[in-house]
């Protein structure tokens, strides 16, 4: 089984492009903290900038959706690949080519001045179903819930 979970904060504004035969592809990275311990028993966190890849309808979404500094959730699975560059030299790469991606924080009134704007005020997961649709759930009210968070 290969599935890589990531949560963390995007480190650039993602980036879309279209292949030539029309499919829209968005390149981001998701800088993650982890934690380590250092030699003098405490511990400290490091961050990891994994780089993910997110195709056709949900390479738009993230592209529309989110920016530099969101808080970002992925699910995909690990995929290396080489290529060769301009000056003929073997590349490497390891990324995650996204299957879903979510919100983890309520966009509402921070760029907007008490506004929604657009979706950013929604948590929503971006599965795709069988049709090629997003399938996105509000952030519902939590007042009338049992209990508190």
């Amino acid at each position: 089984m290969n599935k890589a979970i990531l949560m963390g904060r995007l480190a650039r504004d993602p980036e879309i492009r279209t292949t030539q035969s029309g499919i829209s592809v968005c390149n981001f990275t998701v800088a993650c903290d982890r934690r380590s311990r250092a030699a003098d028993g405490t511990y400290q966190n490091q961050a990891d900038f994994i780089p993910c890849v997110a195709w056709r309808q949900q390479a738009e979404f993230i592209n529309r959706y989110f920016s530099k500094g969101d808080r970002i959730l992925v699910s995909g699975s690990i995929q290396p690949r080489s290529w060769e560059d301009q000056a003929g030299q073997k590349r490497y790469t390891t990324e995650v080519i996204v299957d879903e991606v979510e919100f983890c924080e309520s966009r509402r009134g921070e760029r907007s001045g008490g506004q929604d704007e657009g979706n950013k005020g929604y948590v929503a997961s971006t599965a795709v179903d069988s049709g090629g649709d997003f399938m996105a759930a509000p952030d519902d009210d939590d007042t009338s819930l049992p209990f508190d968070f």
